[in-house]
């Protein structure tokens, strides 16, 4: 082989092995990117927006149960405001409640969910400040599958919010 084929060889294994090389740099950033994106942070010990694990039925006491006795004394009922989250996105899609009250997000789908203030990204839709990335109005991590989050909203409005896993799922809260 001539001293001007075996240059030519080099150069052509050089550009093979780059070219091998930036594939599997891009192939490994993928994987590595995809796999993130399914990971929720931890809820931080200080945070005072908790997510709310609630037991399923079969797992209660029987002193848990509901008893089959009349109440002493009635407790005012207290509305629940709900807002579902579903593989379908949130459920109702838009709520109306009074100012003070708490909206609990329930996490029912088979991702975790990242309630937000619009818009997406940053999260400023709600006027109040101090949030992860924005605003109050942001659960700051990925809520997993059966677990809720619960938000208080005191300023009267119309507040968009979205799922900041998936930014499509939105809904709004009506405060009046």
């Amino acid at each position: 082989m001539s001293e001007q084929e075996q240059k030519m060889s080099n150069g052509v294994n050089k550009t093979i092995i780059t070219i091998v090389i930036v594939a599997v740099v891009i192939f490994g950033g993928y994987i590595l990117f995809k796999g993130t994106s399914q990971t929720t942070p931890l809820v931080s010990e200080t945070s005072s927006q908790q997510p709310i694990t609630e037991p399923p039925a079969s797992e209660l006491s029987t002193s848990e149960q509901p008893s089959q006795q009349p109440p002493v004394s009635q407790a005012p009922v207290v509305k629940e405001n709900v807002v579902t989250y579903t593989n379908s996105g949130y459920s109702p899609s838009t709520l109306t409640i009074k100012k003070g009250e708490t909206v609990t997000f329930k996490n029912q789908s088979s991702n975790s969910m990242w309630t937000a203030s619009a818009v997406h990204p940053t999260h400023r839709g709600y006027p109040t400040t101090g949030g992860c990335l924005g605003s109050t109005f942001d659960a700051c991590v990925g809520i997993q599958p059966g677990n809720s989050w619960s938000f208080k909203f005191d300023i009267a409005g119309t507040w968009k919010y979205h799922n900041h896993l998936n930014p499509g799922d939105t809904g709004t809260i009506v405060v009046e």
